[in-house]
Order: structure tokens, then sequence, then C-alpha cells
């Protein structure tokens, strides 16, 4: 995945397919990095923790988050900001998309690598 620079469209950024019921489109920049993800109702991004801070930004459907040990429905228009080190989960309760953001830039996504916390069970 490149670096961008400068303008672009969400839509010429290829759609990588985690699993069947996951997609993403990641765009980086050099500080940090920007996934747009479809997720299908059942979802499920099991509990893990990374060292980068991550704002997520519910676009549509919704989403049962865990944050530490504080759980909340998130729905369309609600944001996160999940501190790096900070274990957290989601489960998607219906087809939803989410926008977030990186810091600093996800090398592991820059690779294609899928999560292990998403992988297929």
């Amino acid at each position: 995945m490149p670096i961008i620079a400068g303008f672009d469209k969400l839509d010429s950024v290829p759609e990588e397919r985690i699993t069947d019921k996951i997609g993403r489109r990641v765009i980086s920049g050099k500080q940090g990095t920007l996934v747009y993800w479809r997720m299908k109702a059942g979802s499920h991004a099991t509990a893990h923790q990374h060292p980068h801070e991550q704002f997520a930004w519910m676009i549509k459907g919704s989403m049962e988050f865990r944050l530490g040990s504080e759980k909340r429905v998130v729905k369309p228009g609600d944001i996160l900001v999940i501190p790096g080190g900070v274990e957290h989960e989601a489960r998607f309760l219906e087809d939803s998309e989410v926008i977030d953001f990186f810091a600093p830039v996800r090398e592991d996504f820059l690779s294609g690598e899928t999560p292990s916390y998403m992988a297929r069970r």
C-alpha cells in the first residue's frame, strides 16, 4: 500500500477482503494511517491491543465495543479515542462502516497483513 500525499478519492484505494465479513481500505501518510472498514453483522475483532493511538468514528450500523473494562454500544456519529496499549474489542451488531485513524503509521496494515484478531476462525 503506497503512502498518499495530496488529493485522492476513497474509491481509488482497493478494498482488501480480510474475511468474508470484513473489508478495508487503507490510506497512509508519513505520520498516521486511516482505515475505512466495512463490517458485516456478526463480525468480531477479538480482544487485542497495539502501541498505536486509535481514533474511531462510527459512520453506519452499530457495534458493541469494549475499551478496557468499559463496554458500550456505539452508533453512527459516535467517536472513540483508544490509547495505545489499552485492550479493546468490537462485535458488530449489524452491517457497519467505521473510519479509524492510527498514529503512528500501522506498518502491518501497509503490508496487507491480516490482523490476528480478525483472522478467519
